[in-house]
């Protein structure tokens, strides 16, 4: 196919965490394309099921999802802020803290590394120790602090984005402002609002009719699945509507 699909990159199976692979042909009429597991389709029925979905299907429910979420931001800002809010406040603190201790004892290591080559160094130089033991402990302790003087920048460089995540929920708003009438799904929309989706399997397995998890992770605020009751309660009545 000349162009490349809207959802590219972002689809992936909630259940192995592969990239949902598209399956498209001239052959085929657009409502027939459909994603299915790429490592199914690579490794077989054992490995992971396929995770079926028709991409027409997937691109109704997460039209609807953002045509919702976006309303009850702009409608609701406050009460959809503080939710959001609190809720990416005690994931985040949880995880800096959890990234804090990592950080804390990386650092630790690291400065008692470099003691300790130190210390092997002055041993070999004084013949306290034979070369052979110098040249595999120095390996040994240059490869271990190799591994932490990379790995600490990429923690705390998590810990900052997670910091700065926070406030990220007046920037989805601020977001939602803009696009107040959605018609249709398109590459802006889908870019500008989601950044992951993950295709669940079906309850019944080939029941066309059997219920299946869609979770969608937006920019700025991830996924929203615990909702207040006014926001559920609407969100159902939204759906509801669309039915009739």
């Amino acid at each position: 196919m000349d162009e490349q699909d809207m959802f590219s990159g972002l689809v992936y199976c909630m259940d192995c965490g592969s990239t949902m692979t598209l399956s498209r042909a001239h052959t085929m009429k657009e409502s027939q394309y459909n994603f299915t597991c790429q490592n199914h389709c690579k490794n077989g029925k054992n490995v992971c099921s396929p995770h079926y979905i028709r991409e027409s299907v997937l691109a109704k429910v997460v039209l609807n999802d953002i045509r919702w979420i976006t309303h009850f931001a702009r409608q609701n800002e406050v009460l959809f802020a503080q939710h959001i809010g609190m809720k990416r406040t005690k994931e985040a603190r949880k995880e800096i803290n959890a990234l804090q201790k990592r950080i804390d004892a990386d650092s630790r290591r690291d400065a008692e590394l470099t003691r300790l080559f130190k210390r092997l160094y002055e041993d070999s130089a004084l013949d306290r120790i034979p070369d052979e033991q110098y040249r595999i402990l120095s390996d040994e302790y240059l490869t271990e602090q190799k591994q932490i003087q990379e790995e600490l920048p990429k923690l705390q460089a998590r810990q900052q984005e997670l910091k700065d995540s926070v406030a990220n929920v007046a920037r989805f708003i601020d977001k939602a402002r803009q696009y107040d009438h959605i018609d249709e799904l398109t590459p802006e929309l889908l870019r500008t609002f989601v950044k992951r989706i993950e295709i669940g399997e079906r309850s019944k397995r080939y029941a066309r009719d059997a219920a299946r998890d869609v979770k969608i992770y937006y920019r700025d605020i991830g996924l929203v699945d615990d909702l207040p009751q006014s926001m559920a309660a609407e969100k159902e009545s939204k759906k509801e509507q669309e039915i009739a």
